[in-house]
């Protein structure tokens, strides 16, 4: 199949939009203009059911819905579009919009290092062990997804992490031997070219880092574009690279973005996992939480043995980022782990390996490990998976419960505490 994207100039070229009214079609090019919008003909042929598109986590995943937005934004926009106003008070009002969306969650900026003094804005390095580089090749993807996080790095320039040097990735790497894992993310990094994916992985073998365990490669191309390890025109010479990499003593790791199980089902996701893993290459999943999508412990648990049965190592269950649309998707944190607790317990322990309902939060990865009532008091029971400093790893501490919560911020210390125990040090560390 040949790849064809589809974006919001374009979108009522898809033979299937003909089902949608008037008013769906003018809703996506509204909401289409604040969060970016692109979809390819994989997702629109072989994954969105159209007889129930309105209800279809896929199309849900891919096409803008008016609930996105705020009644307030999207009638601001769509007056706007409307009247036909000039490009430029348009761009205006919609970047006034974006930027009152969270455009930067969890402080990422915070996480980018330096240099010898220089400014390494396609790396950041928030926990001790794992660099993410963003290859400024990588800084797009095969379809966006309506929840992403990194909405900005399509939208705002001034928010786009991306660098192109592999010799300045090598010699941070270097400089840091605490390093064991460099994960390649974006965007999609699924979506270069296997001779701009040579030019960076030659150079990390080449460079006998002894430090260096693992490289990962986070994409969602096996469940977008999975043609990209089997049909394209270079996925074979993709593979032997991937190869040459496990040759070398590395561990390679794609990190796939699975949402619902639907994803992998086609035959084309089956041999793109079959390839993969005969390239000697390790594939673990994660996905976060979503209402509209996957807020059904049955399909987690669906999901996990699917993805066991094909040699995908369950990995991530994540509580949806609190930007962009995040009222749209958001799940109570008390749902969140009941879904969980509800989808672990339906499977069996080789499923198990999944960690979650995780937030990334400013601080780290905090787990909400579930609902207890201490000294009379109900409380949320809370733990680091990954934090800022790796001392706060594992540590219990309490949350007064809060019904209504959905994300870290939204949360109290129990037992009449000030701060949550690592507060005090990160508001040193964010100085």
């Amino acid at each position: 199949m040949k790849y064809r994207a589809f974006t919001l100039s374009n979108f009522r070229k898809i033979p299937q939009i003909n089902r949608l009214s008037e008013e769906e079609k003018f809703s996506i090019e509204v909401v289409g203009s604040v969060l970016p919008f692109k979809t390819c003909n994989y997702v629109i042929d072989e994954l969105i059911d159209w007889d129930n598109y309105r209800d279809d986590p896929f199309y849900i995943l891919n096409f803008p819905q008016k609930e996105m937005l705020s009644e307030q934004h999207f009638n601001k926009i769509a007056t706007l579009l409307k009247e036909g106003v000039d490009r430029n008070i348009l761009r205006k009002a919609i970047d006034e919009i974006r930027l009152q969306l969270n455009p930067n969650p969890a402080g990422q900026e915070h996480n980018v290092p330096e240099l010898e003094g220089e400014k390494l804005n396609g790396i950041q390095h928030k926990y001790s062990e794992t660099m993410l580089f963003f290859p400024s090749q990588g800084q797009t993807c095969h379809a966006y997804c309506t929840f992403c996080f990194r909405w900005p790095q399509f939208a705002l320039n001034d928010f786009k992490f991306s660098m192109n040097e592999a010799v300045k990735v090598v010699d941070y790497l270097k400089a840091h031997p605490e390093i064991t894992d460099i994960l390649f993310t974006g965007g999609d990094p699924g979506i270069m070219r296997t001779k701009v994916f040579e030019a960076y992985l030659n150079a990390i073998i080449e460079a006998k880092l002894p430090n260096l365990r693992i490289i990962r490669i986070g994409t969602k191309s096996l469940s977008y574009w999975p043609y990209r390890f089997s049909t394209d025109e270079d996925a074979e010479d993709l593979l032997k690279l991937f190869k040459k990499v496990a040759d070398h003593g590395i561990q390679l790791c794609l990190m796939a973005h699975f949402n619902h199980p639907r994803a992998l089902t086609t035959p084309a996701v089956k041999e793109a996992v079959a390839n993969l893993r005969a390239a000697g290459v390790q594939i673990r999943s994660q996905s976060p939480q979503m209402a509209h999508i996957n807020d059904d412990p049955g399909v987690w648990a669906d999901m996990w043995k699917q993805q066991v049965s094909l040699g995908i190592i369950p990995y991530y269950m994540f509580i949806a980022r609190d930007t962009g649309p995040r009222d749209y998707f958001a799940i109570t944190l008390e749902n969140a782990w009941k879904i969980f607790r509800n989808a672990y317990k339906q499977v069996s322990g080789i499923c198990r390996t999944v960690r979650g309902p995780s937030m990334s939060a400013m601080p780290g990865k905090v787990c909400v490990n579930g609902i207890a009532e201490v000294k009379g008091e109900k409380v949320f029971v809370l733990s680091f998976i990954q934090g800022r400093n790796s001392d706060w790893v594992g540590k219990p501490f309490f949350a007064k419960y809060n019904p209504d919560a959905v994300w870290l911020d939204d949360l109290e210390p129990a037992f009449g505490e000030d701060d949550f125990f690592y507060k005090k040090e990160l508001v040193e560390m964010m100085d």
